[in-house]
């Protein structure tokens, strides 16, 4: 699978104990952490399925993808847990390959020639109110054409994007200033700045499954998707 939707991120390393100090990121990353929060737990499953995880969440996940359907209710569906929808819509969602809803039918709507208050989907039918044949189409706001309006009014996403910001190894976001780095430094008692050294990364696809899993299990989430290669998540 392509890494269309990669991003490009700057790392501050410190070179002498192989971490993270923190990643100069744009507003795009910072909505995909944000993203993440939003996320229903059987999506988050769903993307480990296929590998052994700590807990029984996996062993859940597949138990309820083995269950005959017989012993769902008629107005239920197995679909609605195992392949549950984020409602937030969020540049570079993608890198955590959670699918989205297929396009549906375009459906139309009518109403009569004296605008009362009802609608109807079938054109041939008299209004309840006036007895006139409501044959009149009216246009139909979907969620996704909302979606698109609501970009095209203000900023897609969470935060704003005339800001950089600093993440920290443990996924912390503050805003980036040279006052909050050298705070940093100072907490994190670096003294000699010759250890330190700029790295760029792509965050694609594999890095977002494997901060996806890190964030679960541990503080040092950077340093464990950049700096570990040991750390490896299969995409499945």
């Amino acid at each position: 699978m392509t890494n269309s939707a990669a991003m490009s991120l700057k790392l501050l390393v410190n070179k002498q104990d192989r971490k993270v100090v923190f990643a100069e990121v744009n507003k795009d990353f910072v909505d995909f952490l944000f993203y993440i929060l939003t996320l229903p737990i059987g999506a988050i499953t769903k993307l480990f399925a296929k590998e052994p995880l700590s807990g029984s969440l996996g062993d859940l996940y597949r138990s309820i993808e083995n269950l005959n359907d017989m012993y769902i209710l008629q107005n239920k569906t197995k679909e609605t847990v195992l392949n549950p929808k984020s409602s937030t819509n969020v540049p570079g969602q993608d890198l955590l390959l959670v699918s989205e809803d297929p396009p549906t039918t375009h459906k139309k709507f009518y109403r009569c020639m004296h605008q009362c208050k009802y609608v109807t989907d079938e054109p041939k039918i008299a209004c309840p109110n006036c007895r006139t044949i409501m044959s009149v189409e009216v246009s139909y706001a979907s969620t996704e054409a909302a979606k698109v309006a609501a970009a095209l009014v203000g900023e897609a996403g969470f935060v704003k994007g005339v800001v950089t910001y600093m993440v920290m190894d443990d996924l912390a976001v503050k805003p980036m200033s040279t006052i909050s780095t050298i705070t940093l430094l100072n907490k994190l008692s670096v003294k000699d700045v010759c250890v330190l050294e700029e790295k760029e990364v792509q965050f694609g696809i594999q890095e977002a499954l494997k901060l996806l899993k890190a964030s679960l299990v541990c503080k040092n989430v950077l340093t464990r998707v950049f700096l570990d290669p040991e750390d490896h998540v299969e995409i499945i």
